[in-house]
């Protein structure tokens, strides 16, 4: 049964509509190539969108949050950048140009350089690449090799850079390359078995030890190429204390430091640039995606000093993308000036704290990460310890014991609760409200939990403590499987997800940055339903979900919201949009 519902009225006109709909599905999976990802996952055929919004050639309407894979900054034909792109049309100007300078070329570097970090804007220099991310990362390999005069790169385990051939030996799955693999710091599954400061620092140290070490095989790099947040990875944030730990590392060393902004620029984590968030200027910039406003577009920009290229030693056909640049110029400038960045941090943050309670309530969730709006659920096979799984309905229950009280302020690692303070990757009091997406708890008494917390916010609390304290060093088995049953229900309700990760095992949220609290709940109720759905359907259903003292189960209101779309309820995505 799909939630999603027909926006037609005659049964006539909807049998004929659903027959073109599975018609170019079929003519889809009979003529093109067997690498097509998305379509595999996502049976749908896109006719019409706006906003958050995606309406398919059946009538069927869904919230997008894979935005094009974090493409769409400002959803699907933003009017700014519709009105950008006909104003190119309607004056007559030159669609292909090559590398020639035009107006529209020209207020396009003038606004991208007026966001970049402190340091970089005024001494950079900008090559205009071919119009995907992965060519722009070929350019900036190429670029520190030409300067510096080395070959090696340093790149980290679980990256992802793209997937031409030079893109792809710095990406996590590559053998037998000129790439020096490293450690990414990360809590859930830390390399080294500790996590925290603790394990970021063991990366750091690790890191010195390969370039300082004259026998660790690794020769005097041209470059070091890192994301400030794994996307493809599984949504794993850079400790901000360990990007400041590269950039000293490279710059006493004299490697230039790669940013590949490709997903996280233009907003998404809460800042401009990703890596801002730690203060970072990089010597080279990787952008792509969102800076062309839903157009093809990649650029690097990097330190004049490092312009070392004869004419020609990078180029490409369709790097004069007219419309794109005009596109981009708009959505980097509406972005700025609307201060879109702030809000991603501040919604990012209360949809994460949602998350968490989520992950309290079903034993299937084993991370929940992100930053801004880059958000990421990790999805594992539920617990199978019998001890573990009664000292956790123990904390749930509130009998304390070896779970005990976790300190309100942040004293359980970076948990999003009612009325917290900053924590990792969080702006100081941007806890989720006790109601919802409503915002911080106004109620902050020095010590204890705040006033008007219920029991059952407690346990949700102390269940994500548990979750943390007891998982992080012994994270359980990826469970693939049930992201993509997860992913399956999210489609049925109405919502478009993502999945990434080392084992395709992150349910991934990548909403435009103009989402609204009443769309961001909405698509926070349809992600519970589903994962309350693939718990109740599950063999393994009683170690899936945890029971709430207290409250009706999440799977009891998932199947009378099942119910009641089957009586002939209005589409929410309708709703959610208006509102938005």
């Amino acid at each position: 049964m799909a939630v999603t519902e027909s926006v037609r009225g005659d049964t006539s006109d909807s049998a004929g509509v659903g027959a073109a709909h599975e018609g170019i599905l079929r003519r889809q999976s009979a003529r093109e190539s067997a690498a097509r990802t998305y379509a595999r996952a996502l049976p749908i055929v896109p006719v019409r969108a706006r906003g958050l919004t995606i309406e398919g050639a059946d009538g069927s309407r869904y919230l997008d949050c894979l935005s094009g894979a974090g493409t769409l900054a400002l959803g699907h034909n933003h009017p700014v950048v519709l009105e950008a792109i006909r104003k190119v049309l309607d004056s007559g100007a030159p669609l292909h140009v090559l590398d020639l300078a035009t107006p529209v070329k020209d207020a396009f570097i003038t606004e991208l350089f007026r966001t970049l970090p402190p340091g970089l804007a005024d001494n950079a220099r900008v090559q205009f690449c071919g119009p995907a991310g992965t060519d722009a990362v070929e350019a900036a390999f190429k670029l520190v090799r030409a300067a510096t005069g080395r070959s090696g790169i340093l790149a980290f385990s679980g990256a992802y850079h793209g997937m031409t051939a030079g893109a792809l030996e710095a990406s996590g799955g590559a053998y037998d390359v000129r790439v020096a693999r490293l450690p990414y710091p990360q809590d859930y599954r830390c390399p080294f078995g500790v996590g925290g400061e603790h394990g970021a620092e063991l990366a750091a140290r690790w890191t010195e030890t390969v370039l300082d070490d004259p026998k660790s095989g690794v020769r005097h790099p041209a470059g070091m190429i890192l994301e400030p947040v794994q996307g493809e990875g599984g949504v794993i944030p850079a400790p901000d204390e360990w990007m400041r730990r590269m950039r000293q590392i490279t710059a006493d060393r004299s490697i230039p430091l790669i940013a590949d902004e490709v997903q996280t620029g233009v907003g998404r984590t809460g800042s401009f640039w990703a890596v801002e968030h730690s203060g970072v200027t990089p010597d080279v910039m990787v952008l792509s995606k969102a800076i062309g406003g839903s157009l093809p577009l990649a650029v690097i920009v990097y330190r004049d000093d490092l312009d070392a290229w004869q004419p020609g030693a990078h180029a490409g056909t369709f790097r004069g993308n007219q419309l794109a640049m005009a596109a981009g110029m708009a959505t980097l400038a509406y972005v700025r000036e609307n201060r879109l960045a702030e809000r991603a941090a501040d919604l990012g943050s209360r949809m994460l704290g949602q998350l968490r309670r989520l992950a309290a309530e079903f034993d299937c969730i084993g991370d929940v990460r992100g930053r801004g709006l880059m958000i990421g659920v990790e999805v594992v096979e539920p617990e199978a310890d019998p001890l573990r799984q009664r000292e956790r309905s123990a904390g749930l229950a509130g009998e304390g014991g070896a779970l005990g009280d976790p300190d309100w302020r942040g004293g359980v690692g970076d948990l999003a609760v009612p009325g917290d303070s900053a924590g990792p990757g969080r702006p100081h009091g941007a806890g989720v409200g006790v109601g919802g997406l409503v915002g911080p708890d106004s109620a902050r008494p020095t010590g204890g939990w705040p006033t008007g917390v219920t029991p059952a916010d407690r346990a949700a609390v102390a269940a994500a403590a548990a979750m943390q304290s007891s998982q992080d060093h012994h994270p359980r088995p990826a469970a693939p499987e049930l992201a993509v049953s997860i992913q399956r229900e999210c489609l049925r309700r109405g919502l478009i997800v993502e999945l990434g990760g080392r084992h395709s095992s992150v349910v991934r949220l990548l909403p435009p940055l103009t989402i609204s609290d009443e769309q961001a709940t909405a698509v926070l109720d349809r992600l519970a339903d589903a994962v309350a759905a693939v718990s109740r359907n599950h063999p393994g259903h009683d170690r899936l979900q945890r029971p709430q003292p207290g409250q009706q189960r999440r799977a009891d209101r998932a199947e009378s919201t099942d119910r009641a779309d089957r009586a002939g309820q209005g589409d929410r995505a309708d709703r959610a949009d208006e509102a938005g």
